[in-house]
């Protein structure tokens, strides 16, 4: 390391002598790259390494940084969290203006003052825009595992200010991250001393310091991981993990804890035969009398575990294979509430990484899941599965389209209004193709996988990418009435006003849904296409428009949404003739109408072109000369010393003009589908997943053309813009469902009816003068999608009657 060229040893090494509070912070001027994040939960004591800052999240973030000549980690000060909760901070991010301030580090507690290792917080910076055009942005290319780090030697690879052993996965708790998760070397074993039976007779006896001899059975069930770190608790490696098990005689839990899972929870899946000595055996927690749980810990005692194979276990000790209960599509149509089962299936829709509160309230647990559809030889119908993490951070990433999926122990959630889908349970596995899993399990042999496998030889690769879709907004089958609404969310709503929904989306963190319920009215509906939102046909209600020479703007934040399209619609060549005197419908170019309102010469002046502005929707490149005289003639209209305003108004009387197309916020690549690329797959993969990896390839979305609506919440007046695609969909639920196709319908139903074709785009934007003054429940699912962008997706808005 050149010690002269690098900045951390010029602006660190004269903060290092000293560490308290009052110390001026280290401001680094430089640029500096960000290498990683890592996340994990504090303990006890950790609020002492942030003496001005207040605890209120249960993490901290420590961040590698380089100078291009060395590496540094540092812990985010908790007052920033929020710039990695909402991804403005994140791997591959340029910062300037850095400030540092010197502490110690958590791991040395027992060591003297003197001897502890000194490392630094990071308590301010700015993060540069991904789009500045800066010769430092990203650093070229650097070979970061070359880089030295800062101080005399490699920091381990834990937390820098909490007793803890392992990192946290950056966006869920359930999946493990680090090195420190390893796959256990094969060990011999030997035949059983004892069964599941004896165990629990010595245990139901009383004599609880009888058998401990080896105890070898067979994984019928794997959890998930639990992490159950608390920043009121100490413990280095907070984990826990249950393993169902059986031999010939019976079955019991075992109950893996702390670093137990770090070394062995990544090779052990179900089906595997191991050997157990030194446990514990204790009554199963919320189990019935006589169910044991087998407490398998590194300590008190230190238990040893090793993994047999088939041919280590003499014939008559081998312990039966797991069962399994695989459903087609058409048996799950007959299977009541609560099912449990497994499913095997072609991916044909594979939807984007989301995040849900476990819980009501701040400081909740997030949730990653995402929504699955498989198709298999049984019914036209695919199967829906809402996929929860299950520890198998590996297998998720490669959920990809035209993938054979298995997923086992999920749970059939019916509802009588909202149809039906599968999700987790906490014993629920996926095992995917290109990881080489299904070869090595047992239910391959299994006759309906035989039968699937028979029905995918048949299929043809062209017909099913036609039809593979890949990340966008999805949606399970709301209900169709507010009745039926409202009963499914036990009558609470939760009404918002419109400056209250500011504010919770303003909350969001990255990628997290969250539903809202507000009151409006829709005062305009823009009919677009994506990449071409400057040739849009809209309605909009002049009443509304004009009620104010400078109404409040839309609450944007700013990408705001509804649910798939058809596969084109062509432009009209003129606006639709038929409108309501309280609004206007228009294409873009202005228009003479006979129309008796007359319009002021202030208000003319107002439509003249904003900067800024998107420009008019005209297809036709004949019409730009009307478009380029009427500006021109705009410039008459201007004269500050004009006094003849009545006049003017009755020469004005015949000439009116649509308004300026509105401006609005293009649909977000993340919100429309993606039809799925083969050949870029693992490109349109990281799009989708918690990394949200960027990309610079345009893909074909399904659908291409979109609405939007500009919402008025009846409590406070304040405007929201939401996108709306109605068109029958996979996601809407409802497109099974036949209707009117009148405006009231479609919101309600939120997609067109299947019984006929769907009205086009010209006879939408005519008949949307049905929605003038009527007051509307609105149902909106919000989604933070990284930086200042959110998702603002409208999925039913049923008509509030008197």
């Amino acid at each position: 390391m050149a010690v002269d060229g690098c900045v951390f040893h010029r602006i660190l090494s004269r903060s290092r002598s000293g560490s308290g509070p009052s110390q001026a912070p280290a401001l680094c001027r430089e640029p500096l790259l960000v290498l990683q994040l890592r996340r994990y939960s504090r303990d006890q004591g950790s609020s002492v390494y942030f003496p001005q800052s207040v605890l209120s999240g249960e993490y901290l973030y420590d961040v590698t940084l380089t100078d291009r000549d060395c590496r540094l980690r540092v812990t985010l000060d908790p007052g920033l969290n929020q710039l990695v909760e909402r991804r403005v901070l994140r791997a591959g991010s340029t910062l300037t203006q850095a400030s540092f301030c010197p502490t110690f580090s958590a791991q040395n507690t027992g060591c003297p003052a003197s001897t502890r290792d000194v490392s630094y917080r990071l308590v301010n910076m700015v993060v540069r825009e991904d789009d500045e055009d800066d010769e430092d942005a990203g650093f070229g290319m650097l070979d970061i595992d070359s880089l030295p780090w800062f101080g005399s030697s490699e920091p381990a690879d834990v937390p820098l200010r909490a007793s803890r052993s392992v990192f946290l996965p950056l966006w869920n708790n359930v999946d493990y991250s680090g090195d420190a998760w390893r796959e256990a070397d094969l060990r011999r074993g030997q035949r059983p001393a004892v069964s599941v039976s004896e165990l629990r007779d010595y245990f139901l006896s009383g004599r609880r310091g009888g058998a401990r001899g080896q105890l070898i059975v067979r994984i019928m069930n794997k959890s998930q991981l639990m992490y159950y770190g608390r920043a009121d608790r100490n413990c280095d490696c907070p984990y826990k993990a249950v393993l169902e098990v059986c031999d010939r005689t019976g079955s019991a839990s075992v109950v893996l804890w702390n670093s137990m899972c770090v070394s062995w929870y990544r090779c052990l899946k179900p089906g595997d035969i191991i050997g157990l000595r030194q446990y514990r055996v204790k009554q199963q927690y919320l189990g019935e009398a006589g169910d044991i749980e087998i407490s398998v810990n590194s300590r008190n005692p230190a238990a040893h575990l090793s993994l047999l194979s088939e041919s280590q276990v003499l014939q008559e000790y081998t312990p039966p294979e797991p069962p399994y209960s695989f459903c087609s599509s058409q048996e799950l149509l007959d299977r009541p509430h609560g099912t449990t089962c497994d499913v095997i299936g072609l991916l044909t829709f594979a939807g984007r990484s989301e995040r849900v509160r476990s819980r009501d309230g701040k400081g909740a647990e997030l949730l990653e899941y995402r929504w699955l559809q498989l198709e298999d030889d049984s019914s036209p119908q695919p199967m829906t599965v809402k996929l929860f993490s299950t520890s198998q951070p590996e297998t998720h990433r490669r959920l990809l389209p035209l993938s054979v999926v298995v997923c086992t122990r999920l749970k059939l959630i019916r509802s009588d209004h909202s149809g039906s889908y599968l999700t987790n349970t906490t014993f629920t596995q996926v095992y995917c193709t290109g990881l080489d899993q299904h070869s090595r399990m047992s239910y391959r042999r299994l006759a309906r996988v035989r039968l699937f496998l028979r029905w995918l030889r048949s299929q043809d690769d062209g017909q099913v990418l036609s039809r593979a879709l890949i990340g966008g907004f999805f949606i399970h089958a709301p209900p169709t009435s507010l009745e039926a609404f409202m009963k499914e969310r036990k009558g609470e709503l939760g009404f918002l006003r419109g400056a209250e929904l500011e504010r919770e989306l303003q909350s969001l963190h990255f990628r997290e849904r969250r539903s809202f319920f507000v009151q409006a009215a829709v005062t305009m509906v823009t009919y677009s296409r994506r990449g071409a939102e400057d040739r849009c046909m809209f309605w909009m209600d002049r009443s509304s428009s004009s009620s104010s020479s400078s109404p409040r703007a839309p609450l944007s934040s700013p990408l705001l949404y509804l649910s798939p399209t058809p596969p084109s619609v062509r432009l009209p060549p003129s606006s639709p003739s038929s409108s309501s005197p309280s609004s206007v419908v228009g294409l873009s170019t202005p228009r003479r109408s006979g129309g008796s309102r007359k319009w002021s010469k202030r208000k003319l002046m107002q439509a003249e072109t904003p900067r800024k502005r998107l420009p008019w929707a005209t297809p036709e490149p004949e019409h730009n000369k009307t478009v380029i005289l009427f500006q021109a003639s705009m410039e008459f209209l201007e004269n500050p010393e004009e006094e003849e305003e009545e006049q003017e108004d009755e020469d004005v009387s015949s000439f009116n003009t649509a308004p300026l197309p509105p401006a609005f916020q293009p649909v977000a690549m993340e919100t429309l589908p993606m039809q799925f690329d083969h050949t870029h797959r693992e490109e349109q993969a990281a799009v989708v997943t918690m990394e949200g990896g960027a990309t610079t390839r345009s893909f074909n979305s399904a659908p291409e053309d979109y609405y939007t609506l500009r919402l008025r919440a009846l409590s406070d007046g304040v405007q929201v813009d939401v996108v709306f695609l109605p068109h029958s969909s996979s996601s809407s639920g409802s497109s099974l469902q036949g209707h009117s196709n009148t405006w009231t319908s479609i919101l309600s139903h939120g997609a067109f009816s299947s019984h006929g074709p769907p009205p086009s785009p010209a006879d939408l934007i005519a008949m949307a003068a049905q929605l003038t003054n009527q007051r509307l429940v609105c149902v909106l699912e919000a989604c933070h999608l990284g930086g200042a962008r959110t998702e603002l997706v409208l999925t039913r808005a049923f008509h509030l009657t008197d």
